[in-house]
């Protein structure tokens, strides 16, 4: 077995989510979650395919997004693994939408953060082990940070 690093390249405030599915009828299920519950959410999907013709099956509603899911899904070669990306909204007014469709089994992260993902290559494929997901912890936030937290929160309509 060999361990590889497959780091998602994506532009810096660009969300997306990470997970790993078990049928091909995800894409098209995916897509319908994702206009029936964010209309105008712009989106790309890239699902990684582990039997059969083993493509990069995709959708979305932006080319730009659609490309970029394409790109990532085959980069990482994972079996059954799906990468969203979205931009005009947050993964939390999907995820748990995302989360309830039928074939999705998990969820490995959902951010805007850089993402490293750890996959396993052996001779039969390829499996993510994990992500690291962001930068190391720094410490823990003040009466300062606190603040700002909610202000952040605030700012974007999640707390009154």
């Amino acid at each position: 077995m060999e361990i590889k690093i497959v780091r998602i390249d994506k532009p810096t405030d660009l969300n997306f989510i990470l997970g790993q599915a078990h049928f091909i009828k995800t894409v098209e299920d995916l897509y319908e979650a994702i206009v029936q519950t964010v209309p105008g959410m712009k989106f790309g999907i890239g699902f990684c395919e582990s039997s059969g013709a083993t493509l990069v099956r995709y959708a979305g509603n932006d080319p730009a997004l659609i490309e970029l899911a394409q790109r990532n899904a085959l980069a990482l070669g994972t079996g059954h693994a799906f990468i969203i990306f979205i931009d005009g909204g947050f993964p939390i007014n999907i995820l748990n939408t995302i989360k309830n469709v039928p074939e999705v089994c998990g969820i490995y992260c959902a951010t805007a953060n850089p993402v490293e993902v750890i996959v396993a290559e052996t001779e039969q494929g390829r499996g993510i082990l994990g992500v690291i997901d962001g930068a190391r912890t720094k410490g823990i936030e003040t009466e300062e940070d606190i603040k700002g937290r909610k202000e952040l929160l605030r700012r974007f309509g999640y707390k009154l």
